[in-house]
């Protein structure tokens, strides 16, 4: 098919002018070549390898996410899938390249709740809108934080927790993998919603987070479930609550943060996948089609239960729902908290 274009095109630019054709004429021919050759291009789709953006470095959760999910993929496409990691930013590098993509279904990516919904609400420059710019496919994965102390922190319930921070307030450090991640934002709220607050230190990573909480240089964290699922099994850390809407099946004695007393801070770190703003509807469809069978396989589903993530595979629509409201949710946290992406 690509031959056939070339064609086309060939003989709408060269050979037709010999002809003394009028330039209305032959921009109408070369128009008609170039329409008639681009919905059988997307019905061929893919024809080479995708690129799949991921705007963390690997090892985080949004690359776990793409490598999991790749082969089956690369199976129910018939294509090489490319993991391409564009760290920086909070994500906001990888997903401007994205906007900058060609929109013919061979670059997508596949990053967190920063990066759709918490982005921007905390950069008022950023350079490109998730509603506007991309073509959301499906939510992958969701998982809940969990709030951990460190094991030299007296509190054992979310109550004596409160009742700490509020005999030193700003005192207690709260660790988090970097300004402008989820569970930085849950922090904010917990502190909003609870009316406590703290020392927020942002990491490079949810990695040394967890190593200064474990070895005490650190007070507390919201951090994803499957982060330090092992820690606290193993005794490093000690879980007071999870922010879900309901007990995890990992940790069926530990509270929700509702039990605990806690109320309007359920929520869930989310793993995403999305392309550039105008995919051709047959491009787009064949992508839904694909992730949505990758994410009913057992062998994809299994290593995101060994994590704790819970697989989500909803569709495009419900996902631009779900985006709107998150963004909404988390703007509110931004602007009570006045957060900054330097605090």
């Amino acid at each position: 098919m690509p031959k056939l274009s070339k064609v086309a095109l060939r003989y709408g630019t060269r050979v037709i002018p010999s002809f003394g054709l009028r330039a209305s004429a032959l921009l109408l021919l070369t128009f008609g070549a170039l329409t008639v050759c681009a919905p059988v291009h997307a019905a061929g789709y893919p024809e080479k390898p995708i690129n799949v953006i991921v705007p963390f470095p690997a090892g985080g959760a949004s690359d776990s996410a793409a490598r999991f999910i790749s082969p089956k993929l690369m199976e129910s496409l018939g294509q090489t899938i490319v993991v391409d990691n564009r760290p920086g930013a909070n994500g906001s590098l990888g997903a401007t390249l994205l906007k900058q993509a060609k929109p013919d279904g061979y670059t997508l990516l596949i990053g967190s709740i920063g990066v759709f919904a918490i982005n921007p609400a905390l950069y008022p420059k950023l350079q490109y809108d998730p509603r506007k710019d991309f073509d959301l496919l499906t939510v992958i994965v969701r998982t809940p934080n969990v709030l951990v102390v460190s094991p030299k922190v007296a509190a054992n319930t979310v109550p004596e927790l409160i009742e700490h921070l509020k005999k030193n307030p700003d005192k207690v450090t709260y660790a988090s993998s970097g300004a402008g991640s989820s569970d930085h934002l849950t922090t904010a709220l917990f502190w909003q919603k609870t009316g406590t607050g703290g020392l927020h230190v942002p990491y490079k990573g949810g990695a040394p987070a967890i190593t200064d909480l474990i070895g005490g240089h650190a007070d507390d964290s919201f951090q994803n479930l499957g982060a330090v699922i092992n820690h606290i099994k193993a005794g490093k850390l000690k879980v007071l609550a999870v922010t879900s809407d309901k007990r995890v099946a990992a940790l069926p004695d530990v509270p929700t943060l509702a039990e605990a007393g806690v109320q309007g801070v359920e929520g869930y770190s989310w793993q995403a996948a999305t392309g550039p703003k105008g995919l051709p509807s047959e491009v787009k469809a064949k992508l839904e089609a694909a992730f949505k069978s990758a994410l009913s396989a057992p062998e994809v589903k299994a290593p995101f239960d060994e994590l704790g993530f819970e697989v989500v595979g909803n569709t495009s629509s419900e996902f631009s729902d779900f985006l709107a409201a998150e963004i909404a949710r988390w703007k509110s946290v931004v602007e009570e908290g006045k957060i900054t992406p330097d605090q």
